[in-house]
């Protein structure tokens, strides 16, 4: 299996289980409790998002290599017009339920706001993406981020990429301090009117964009073969996979106890700061760098590892990212985020104006959304059966 198969199958997993968390169901349900995130501060929009740049990386440097600076930015900038459509689409679809269904504006509060089309400051805010509806939230930052990507990529070509990683740190960080509400308190001001949000985006965009653009950075560096892979993670190196298992050991209780409220309120306060997810805090970076250094170790170096039950645990990880139909969500992921919001509030709607659902029903109600998001990417591959694999993955 290719490199761009590998990251398809990533893709379409994180897909998976985005749609699993992000169905709402009164009382809860069991099956969202089946996830990495319950073991460690990783979670499906990480690794998403740092794929997502690491495409970007990959495909588009070797446009640009080809055709100069303008003909790579012409490319990211296309795509991020077809993912405002996308955001367009899905923002239309919400704003007609809303007038339609009976209901819909005061059982979706929680998610949209008071967002509706009697509310045109709303609308215009959501239009320009700074009033995002819950889910929505990584379409507009992708597209915030690809308007960028483009010099970030160009930096990196031209072996600049230290630049781009230092000012990407330092965003980070201006996001862990709080330095940039200066800047925007008064646009959320302005935004809010007489309600208490102006501003609604669950994902700090100076935070986040760390995991985006070092995806950026990795895979123009790859796409340049400036990094060799296979010395890197090597199966006669141990210390980068002990190091990641070491860090993700050391927070796995930390979850768990965060989790389930088992922290001391001492401990719990001197922690909480630097475990902020919407700003992408300490804690989760760690996290995240381990986990993500462990797993491409065991794909790449696990199943030549001397060692019968690493060769074991890579190879059935490598089956299952060979799954066809994780690859098909995965070689259309964008498209089928998308779609995958609709479904989400659906069956949120259907939730909250029926009786409670036992478990079984809401298990299954889940492996059928599951199946649904399927829907965009077979229409999308309609037509191109005879092409090899990884042909669409850059789409």
């Amino acid at each position: 299996m290719n490199r761009l198969e590998i990251i398809d199958g990533l893709r379409g997993y994180f897909l998976v289980f985005m749609m699993i968390n992000h169905l709402n169901f009164t009382g809860g349900f069991q099956l969202v409790k089946l996830n990495h995130n319950q073991l460690a501060f990783v979670e499906d929009a990480q690794g998403f998002i740092f794929l997502s740049g690491l495409l970007v990386g990959l495909v588009y440097a070797r446009k640009m290599q080809r055709g100069g600076f303008a003909a790579g930015a012409k490319a990211i900038w296309r795509r991020a017009r077809q993912l405002y459509v996308y955001v367009l689409l899905a923002l239309a679809a919400l704003l007609v339920a809303t007038a339609v269904l009976p209901g819909a504006a005061e059982l979706w509060r929680p998610w949209i706001g008071d967002l509706s089309l009697t509310n045109p400051v709303r609308v215009v805010s959501a239009l320009l993406m700074v009033f995002q509806p819950t889910y929505m939230d990584i379409l507009p930052q992708y597209i915030f981020y690809m308007l960028f990507a483009p010099f970030a990529l160009w930096l990196c070509l031209n072996g600049r990429w230290g630049v781009v990683a230092v000012v990407s740190l330092l965003l980070w960080m201006v996001a862990q301090l709080g330095l940039q509400k200066p800047f925007t308190e008064p646009l959320n001001s302005a935004l809010a009117g007489d309600g208490p949000i102006g501003i609604r985006a669950h994902f700090n965009l100076l935070a986040w964009q760390i995991v985006f653009f070092s995806g950026v950075v990795l895979g123009a560096l790859t796409s340049q073969n400036a990094i060799n892979w296979g010395k890197v993670f090597s199966p006669r190196h141990s210390i980068i996979p002990l190091a990641a298992l070491a860090i993700c050991l050391f927070f796995l209780p930390l979850r768990v106890a965060t989790g389930y409220g088992l922290m001391p309120d001492d401990m719990l306060q001197r922690f909480m700061p630097f475990e902020v997810r919407a700003s992408f805090g300490l804690v989760y970076l760690l996290n995240f760098v381990a986990a993500a250094s462990g797993v491409a170790w065991l794909l790449i170096a696990g199943p030549k590892h001397h060692y019968a039950y690493v060769r074991t645990l890579a190879n059935g990880l490598i089956w299952l990212l060979k799954w066809p139909f994780l690859r098909l969500l995965g070689r259309h992921s964008l498209q089928v985020y998308a779609w995958h919001i609709v479904i989400v509030y659906a069956v949120i709607y259907i939730d909250l104006t029926t009786p409670e659902f036992s478990e079984l029903t809401k298990s299954a109600m889940a492996i059928l959304g599951i199946s649904l998001m399927a829907i965009p990417a077979l229409w999308r591959e309609r037509g191109h059966s005879d092409q090899p694999p990884g042909h669409l993955s850059s789409r």
